[in-house]
């Protein structure tokens, strides 16, 4: 019941971006939320399509298979097989930077990619409990809706630039109040922000959950998360895309102080606590 009440919520989340989104629009009139609704359409059937593409392009990661990555490719069949999931596609991110992600539009579309850094630093059973809390992502459909909301997110952001020649209120410059319309220029980005955070958030706690048990050890996918935030802590990975944060198991890049508020990801010391009823393993140092 709590999951899918969880569901519910994402799906009030999600909605309420999109209404946000449409809402910005109508402060440029009735074309203004026309072309908000058909920009917010247009970019949910690209994340839909496309996002896996995307993000392993971005990424530079390469698939392999049982020849070239026996262990890996056997250890996310063996998983996907005990959560009653189709075989993703598996993928290797040539970067030092140790960390993974989930992406595709369902299980039937899915892959888990992870670095070769992370293959590097942790064990077996560490390494187990991360591709567990990929395959939760993909088992519960968590690839594609954070994609939507970091692609209806990032186009709030973009939205009032690509109105910019158009007066507030329409063509004809009535209707809404230009000031407010300003505001809200400020304001929608920032609230976007929140809503996406609140989003992923959620949905991590629970693919933590989900890759406990599939992994049958919460212990190592604890102190995997500790390694993983220390490391990536040390080596900030350079993304193209910010909004791609989301994605990675760890948040990939945090500078903390004021961008630790609006983080994607739940600090790594509650997600532990959460998992094993305290703070710390005290195994990573």
């Amino acid at each position: 019941m709590s999951r899918f009440m969880n569901n519910v919520k994402t799906a009030m989340l999600l909605a309420g971006l999109m209404a946000l989104f449409i809402y910005i629009g109508s402060f440029w009139g009735q074309n203004g939320m026309i072309m908000a609704l058909i920009m917010g359409g247009m970019m949910n059937v690209i994340a839909y399509f496309f996002s896996d593409k995307i993000a392993l392009a971005t990424m530079g990661a390469k698939e392999v298979s049982e020849q070239n990555a026996p262990e890996l490719v056997g250890m996310v069949r063996s998983l996907a097989q005990r959560a009653v999931l189709p075989m993703p596609r598996v993928y290797i991110a040539p970067t030092d930077v140790p960390n993974a992600f989930a992406t595709g539009r369902n299980p039937k579309h899915a892959v888990v990619c992870v670095t070769a850094g992370i293959m590097k630093i942790l064990d077996r059973n560490e390494l187990e409990g991360v591709v567990g809390h990929e395959l939760s992502h993909i088992k519960h459909y968590d690839m594609l809706i954070s994609t939507v909301a970091a692609t209806i997110a990032g186009a709030i952001s973009m939205l009032p630039y690509m109105l910019r020649f158009v007066p507030i209120g329409g063509r004809d410059g009535e209707g809404r109040n230009p000031f407010a319309g300003l505001l809200m220029i400020i304001i929608a980005p920032i609230v976007a922000a929140i809503i996406q955070m609140a989003i992923s958030r959620k949905r991590e706690y629970n693919a933590d959950n989900g890759g406990a048990e599939l992994a049958g050890n919460p212990y190592s996918l604890a102190t995997a998360l500790e390694k993983l935030d220390r490391y990536n802590k040390r080596m900030p990975m350079p993304l193209p895309n910010p909004a791609q944060a989301n994605l990675f198991i760890v948040e990939p890049f945090l500078g903390g102080g004021l961008s630790a508020l609006f983080s994607t990801h739940p600090k790594t010391e509650k997600r532990v606590q959460a998992l094993i009823g305290r703070p710390s393993t005290g195994l990573v140092r």
